[in-house]
């Protein structure tokens, strides 16, 4: 159900491997545009995406920086990487200099979620701007429950840190910079 409600252009309230996410298509141009409403956030900030895996992160990155590949080997906790220049994504989801942040998350739902959507799901954290994520489903914003379009059961949030991921930007020429830790 989740997936046909994304496929519409839809906006969901769903658990990731760190924290409640409100997400969308994020090759769909409206529904980034009414996640940004919803979230009452600045139009120039950029989004975190969700890739199942490496094979479709490479269809929405120019190039995977060798490095970037040998860190995601290594990560022992939720990581997202920032890439030089993502491609085949909504107006709105990349940085104003083309780079584009993208995670594969270990969440069972999410990782199933995003391979029946077959597209990179947009994520951020299911508050609105300048208020605290939120760590569960407990701690989520009722108003936030009448805002999307539909809203994953509670007991998924299983496996999830409740902790944002550490965030690195990564280059070409194996450079590296960490943005949190």
């Amino acid at each position: 159900m989740a997936a046909e409600v994304l496929r519409k252009g839809g906006t969901i309230l769903y658990p990731t491997d760190t924290v409640w996410g409100i997400g969308c298509d994020a090759c769909n141009e409206k529904a980034v545009e009414k996640v940004t409403v919803l979230k009452n956030r600045p139009a120039v900030k950029n989004y975190i995406i969700l890739a199942a895996d490496l094979n479709m992160l490479s269809r929405y990155v120019v190039q995977i920086p060798d490095i970037a590949r040998d860190l995601l080997a290594v990560a022992d906790k939720p990581l997202t990487i920032i890439y030089p220049q993502g491609i085949n994504l909504a107006l709105g989801v990349t940085a104003a200099d083309g780079s584009i942040a993208i995670r594969i998350p270990s969440h069972a739902f999410c990782r199933a979620l995003i391979r029946k959507l077959k597209r990179p799901l947009l994520s951020t954290s299911a508050n609105i701007s300048g208020t605290n994520s939120p760590a569960s489903y407990a701690l989520i914003d009722k108003k936030l429950f009448k805002m999307v379009d539909w809203t994953a059961p509670p007991f998924l949030e299983e496996g999830a840190t409740g902790a944002p991921s550490s965030i690195i930007r990564v280059g070409l020429q194996r450079e590296i910079e960490i943005i949190r830790p």
